[in-house]
């Protein structure tokens, strides 16, 4: 119980149409990887936005005694088409209040931070494919050295040795992790 990063008791939401999902009981304990499944329009994105307090629920309730981060979900949070991946990484850096005030230092920084990440530091958000949007989103995530990382969609758009190394690159992540897919996601 002390290991728990994440607690849904009862969760639902519903709109005018019906529920979108309801009764949803959840626990993540620190590190666990997590897989929502289900069909395209069957409420996984709106359940996994709740999870990580960004949708209004109408029941039960949900409880994170961890920081917690977006990965990709489109539309809600992906990369700006205008900036490069590192300046994505400076901006976030800045907006925690963990960057220098020199702008030199503060490009450093952020190319620190990519040292790991298999994305061009130049690259426009808006050249990336499928996989460099979700790696960006997740490197972003981590700046903020999050206990729990919310990402959607990890096998849309993706051949089956991309997902792999997205789902090892969120698993690498040191934080609990919560993704939606349209099938089980190997952890």
């Amino acid at each position: 119980m002390a290991d728990q990063v994440l607690v849904a008791e009862g969760l639902g939401a519903r709109t005018r149409r019906g529920w979108v999902f309801r009764d949803v009981d959840l626990a993540v304990e620190a590190g666990e990887f997590v897989t929502l499944s289900g069909a395209a329009g069957s409420g996984r994105t709106s359940l996994l936005l709740a999870l990580a307090g960004h949708f209004r629920t109408s029941a039960g309730s949900v409880r994170r005694s961890a920081p917690s981060a977006l990965g990709f979900v489109a539309g809600v949070n992906e990369p700006e088409p205008g900036l490069t991946v590192a300046e994505h990484v400076e901006e976030r850096l800045v907006l925690l209040g963990r960057a220098s005030w020199s702008l030199r230092k503060r490009r450093r920084q952020a190319l620190d931070r990519l040292v790991d990440v298999p994305l061009k530091p130049e690259t426009l958000g808006r050249d990336l494919d499928p996989l460099g949007a979700h790696l960006l989103c997740l490197a972003l995530a981590r700046v903020g050295e999050p206990g729990i990382i919310f990402a959607d969609d990890v096998d849309s758009g993706l051949p089956e040795v991309e997902q792999r190394t997205l789902v090892e690159a969120l698993k690498d992540s040191g934080a609990a992790v919560v993704v939606t897919a349209r099938e089980e996601v190997a952890a």
